[in-house]
């Protein structure tokens, strides 16, 4: 294993981050549990960065990539391709917006940084609203709108961007505010970046922020800006890209929580629809969609091994009704982790819906955040056998959980009780 992180390190950017003091090689897996080089176990609680959704090695996703691949692999857009159509046919029809069409791309990154092209050139304006603790990708465009500045190398962008309070429930200036209160105040935020500068494009929000640790506003928060957004025109992009899916529980999508106003105009998605392959995309009214006037294609978005790869999940998914289960087993994961974080004063606030759920870790007795903790947490729950995330917004000291979606109440419960001693041993 040394001698593979020394030719890493030989090779690969130092700024591609690697968890763990001794970097592990994950080798294969299967269901909700991977195995290192070394022949370790692990229970997987992060999931690829919320992207192995259903399990690792499902047979039915095995079988489809298995027989794609022995049929032809790629042919690219130029091309009728049936899985592609046929996995866009699906995604309209439980995207829940009206004359929906699809375009694939191979990452949320490139799908963020799609509907930032057709929202601008629909709207002939390049001002984006965007909200504070965001994260939204790695290209130069997505890099510009992000609002997590240890996610974020430059400042320089084709875009103009103005960033709004409400991502995050429990810190920043409305805080102290109950929910009725909050939205309140973050409309008339707002309403009062609106004053001051040119008509936006659209504002792009995640429901969930991943990256900023699990964070969330009221539910209601995005139908109430939806409100003003209509009356100027701007468009709504909902970033989906870690709570599509059934992930939340509670819904199929992270927007419907906030559907009041009705439907995005775009949803971005991507991580779990390909349980590992490289899809993303972009949902749109058809004319949003159909705006560009010059020519476009993607290469390898909708190539037909991942669009089987894609059709066979999303049919699993549906059909074991895995959004149930999150919201089953996740309401008594997040419960269990209450229970535990009621008795560790480093434990600031357990949050989050279905299997999407944020630790926030704190220096014991202030409101102060704690990386050195929640770094240190990470390396014991991998020594007790659990592989969880982290993330953060000012500074990295949220525990990230987001297990495959066929997580067993057996599997949560031996998950929380490997993260407790991994937290009461470093408190």
């Amino acid at each position: 294993m040394n001698d593979l992180y020394s030719r890493h390190r030989q090779v690969m950017p130092d700024w591609l981050a690697l968890y763990y003091d001794e970097p592990i090689e994950i080798t294969h897996g299967e269901g909700r549990h991977v195995w290192d080089s070394a022949g370790n176990k692990y229970l997987d609680f992060f999931g690829g960065i919320l992207t192995t959704m259903t399990a690792h090695a499902l047979p039915e996703v095995t079988k489809a990539v298995s027989e794609q691949a022995g049929r032809i692999i790629h042919s690219s857009t130029l091309y009728l391709n049936r899985p592609m159509v046929e996995l866009a046919e699906r995604v309209a029809q439980v995207s829940g917006i009206p004359d929906a069409r699809v375009f694939f791309t191979t990452s949320g990154t490139e799908a963020n940084d799609t509907a930032l092209l057709l929202a601008t050139a629909y709207r002939r304006s390049n001002t984006i609203l965007a909200m504070r603790n965001s994260y939204h990708g790695r290209s130069f465009s997505t890099v510009g709108i992000t609002g997590n500045r240890g996610w974020s190398p430059t400042s320089l962008s084709p875009l103009q961007t103005l960033y709004v309070h409400g991502g995050v429930r429990t810190r920043g200036p409305f805080a102290g505010l109950d929910d009725r209160a909050f939205i309140d105040a973050c409309v008339a935020d707002l309403k009062d970046i609106l004053g001051h500068t040119r008509p936006p494009a659209a504002l792009i929000a995640e429901p969930i922020q991943g990256v900023g640790g699990f964070t969330s506003p009221p539910d209601g928060l995005y139908a109430a800006f939806r409100e003003v957004l209509k009356e100027h025109g701007i468009l709504w992009i909902a970033d989906e890209v870690q709570t599509g899916w059934g992930r939340t529980g509670e819904h199929f999508w992270g927007w419907q929580a906030h559907a009041r106003s009705g439907p995005p105009d775009l949803v971005t998605f991507a991580k779990g629809i390909g349980n590992g392959t490289s899809i993303g995309g972009v949902i749109a009214r058809a004319e949003i969609m159909n705006c560009l006037d010059a020519n476009s294609i993607s290469t390898f978005g909708g190539t037909q091994l991942t669009m089987a790869a894609g059709l066979a999940n999303l049919t699993y998914l549906l059909e074991h009704d895995l959004q149930g289960n999150a919201r089953r087993v996740g309401g008594l994961l997040i419960e269990r982790l209450r229970a535990v974080a009621a008795q560790l004063p480093g434990v600031r606030e357990v949050r989050g819906r279905g299997l999407m759920i944020g630790v926030e870790l704190v220096k014991p007795g202030t409101d102060e955040a704690d990386p050195r903790a929640a770094a240190a947490v990470l390396e014991a729950a991998r020594e007790g056998g659990l592989l969880i995330g982290k993330g953060g917004g000012h500074n990295t000291s949220a525990l990230r959980i987001a297990p495959p979606l066929s997580l067993t109440v057996a599997e949560a419960e031996e998950g929380a009780e490997i993260l407790e001693r991994a937290l009461r041993s470093t408190h």
